[in-house]
């Protein structure tokens, strides 16, 4: 493949942008070589400015469950657009989104859209923090929960400790207010609660850990997390921005059938254009103005596009039994791949329409279980897999996506090709 008009086009980006992006990963540092730029989507695949055609794993990590330019979704922001983009103002199509939410949904009792997913966290845990008098939060390091300040933080040496900047900019005195502990470790928790139990406002997880690899957590360790918070009466918060109807139609709260206080959604939400939301129980959410005293606002909260396209892609997903054939075809997919890979150093893990293609023997659950040199292995199974035709993440640790739009012709040749690719990348 040839990619020189990505290269001129990178070239004039650079002296323009930042890094010649508006998100870091898309720059390609971990895997090389120069950002493709994508001239359309169809269906499965995205077309770049060469000319060059891929079979998209990564749906604009991670909206796009009905592919690129689904036709619904296309007549949704056309039968929209015509009447207004932005208005400002209270609309139908929030009330329409809302009702389908709360209906797969039924533990949201109350909702506010707001226009990202890093903003939905946000809001949730200053809702939490109004609502039990307490500062301090708990996350575990392999979740991501969007870039704002006190979630921004590394965990230090120990099982419990406070955090620590993870980025510059970041006041220590905000991230000190973050406690960090690593992902299936009771014995870690316990010591944190124990050491600042009176002082935890929430623990906030993401159910499905799919941003430093799937982390896949057992139901028994989000139950515990559901009884130690109530036994401290602190708030517990699933972060379902990735994993929110994108598993099973309620997320990650219907497939592991464990309630938590708050939900945090985005992505598929929005149906590919910019959206969040979060939600949960009525006595926490009426604490959030005009009803109570926590501020919350956004100019374009709640945009009639945005929630348009959600509605859309929510409802073609309701029809036609979509989310059991895209979850079945996922999973065959995935075991194709883990066949052809058998007796190879790797693992394969998949749930829903998600997977991720862990470049080492040992199964991880906790981001400590991760091999350094994966990332370096990545990269040129990354490489491999775009001059093939293939584009995932360029990263080692994003996962992996499938829509309802990849055919089982091209995930059988997919598979097939990402082990030979795979295997060669080992060699």
């Amino acid at each position: 493949m040839k990619f020189d008009k990505s290269k001129k086009l990178f070239q004039r980006a650079v002296k323009q942008m930042t890094g010649g992006v508006n998100s870091p990963v898309r720059a390609f540092k971990a895997v090389g070589g120069t950002p493709i730029y994508i001239e359309r989507g169809e269906g499965a695949y995205i077309y770049d400015v060469d000319g060059n055609r891929y079979l998209d794993f990564c749906c604009s990590w991670g909206p796009l469950i009905l592919g690129h330019a689904h036709p619904v979704v296309v007549e949704a922001i056309s039968r929209t657009a015509v009447r207004g983009t932005s208005f400002g103002t209270v609309h139908e199509n929030e009330i329409l989104l809302a009702e389908k939410i709360k209906a797969l949904c039924p533990h949201i009792e109350l909702l506010r859209f707001v226009s990202s997913g890093t903003e939905a966290v946000m809001s949730a845990l200053r809702v939490a923090r109004a609502y039990t008098g307490r500062d301090k939060i708990v996350k575990f390091t392999g979740c991501y929960h969007g870039h704002s300040d006190s979630l921004l933080a590394l965990a230090g040496s120990g099982l419990a400790t406070l955090g620590i900047p993870a980025s510059g900019g970041v006041p220590a005195d905000f991230a000190r207010h973050t406690l960090v502990v690593p992902l299936d470790d009771k014995e870690a928790l316990n010591q944190t609660f124990d050491k600042f139990g009176d002082q935890i406002a929430a623990v906030i997880i993401e159910p499905v850990p799919a941003n430093h690899g799937l982390l896949l957590q057992t139901r028994e360790y989000l139950q515990f997390l559901r009884e130690i918070t109530k036994k401290h009466k602190s708030l517990l918060i699933f972060d379902e921005v990735i994993s929110g109807f994108r598993i099973a139609p309620g997320g990650a709260v219907e497939f592991y059938d464990i309630v938590p206080d708050l939900c945090t959604y985005g992505k598929v939400v929005g149906g590919g254009l910019p959206v969040g939301a979060f939600g949960g129980r009525a006595d926490i959410m009426s604490l959030l103005a005009p009803l109570g005293p926590v501020y919350q606002a956004g100019t374009l909260s709640g945009n009639p596009l945005a929630l348009a396209c959600g509605l859309a892609t929510l409802e073609y997903l309701e029809s036609g039994n979509c989310w059991q054939t895209l979850n079945s075809t996922t999973a065959a997919f995935a075991q194709k791949l883990k066949d052809g890979l058998k007796g190879r150093p790797v693992n394969l893990t998949a749930i829903g329409s998600i997977f991720w293609v862990n470049l080492q023997a040992n199964l991880a659950r906790k981001a400590e279980d991760l091999k350094p040199e994966n990332a370096q292995l990545y990269a040129s199974v990354f490489t491999r897999a775009l001059e093939a035709g293939i584009y995932l993440a360029p990263s080692a640790y994003e996962v992996g996506f499938v829509s309802t739009e990849h055919t089982e012709v091209a995930l059988t040749t997919a598979a097939e090709s990402l082990a030979e690719i795979v295997k060669l990348s080992l060699a």
